[in-house]
């Protein structure tokens, strides 16, 4: 009787343990589950802060190109009419255009976009229409004509839409 006690004693001990041992087993499964919701909330964390650091630089640069505009446009300007920049001292010309075409790689090479050529089809995201030209050809419909001043974006973000002169066909009255 005293191994049927001794037996009985042992199967309980054991019915104990493998109870435990389930139980352990569920709380290991819940502290995994719970440490890998964590590591993949740390690394969306992550994946957002570096997204917004991105951001915060993009539009930081988006902001210094845009002052820098100004002094493109000066160049632009010094040198749009040939006559007057064609009298202008040959190496002091050749100097400036140096610095210009300087300036306008860097502005390049930061991602900076030119917008607005002619030929190009009007698109109001990217180009402002100041005047408009009558014509009869359908082709040129919506067709920039002219580019009063020209427009720059960074990636998607344009920082000035171009100035445009656009053709519009003729209406007949």
């Amino acid at each position: 009787m005293q191994q049927d006690t001794q037996k009985a004693g042992e199967v309980s001990e054991i019915e104990a343990l493998k109870q435990k041992l389930t139980e352990s087993e569920t709380k290991a499964a819940e502290y995994l589950d719970g440490w890998q919701r964590a590591k993949a909330d740390f690394i969306n964390a992550r994946k957002e802060e570096e997204k917004g650091r991105s951001e915060m630089v993009k539009y930081a640069t988006a902001g210094l190109m845009s002052d820098l505009l100004s002094v493109l446009d000066s160049f632009n300007l010094a040198m749009i009419n040939k006559a007057v920049w064609e009298k202008v001292d040959a190496g002091w010309r050749t100097g400036v255009e140096y610095i210009y075409h300087q300036l306008v790689g860097t502005l390049k090479d930061n991602g900076l976009t030119e917008l607005g050529a002619p030929g190009e089809t009007l698109d109001l995201s990217l180009h402002q229409p100041i005047e408009e030209i009558e014509t009869d050809d359908v082709k040129q419909k919506d067709t920039i004509a002219e580019v009063f001043q020209k427009g720059y974006k960074i990636g998607d973000k344009v920082i000035r839409p171009a100035h445009v002169k656009v053709f519009k066909l003729k209406t007949n009255s």
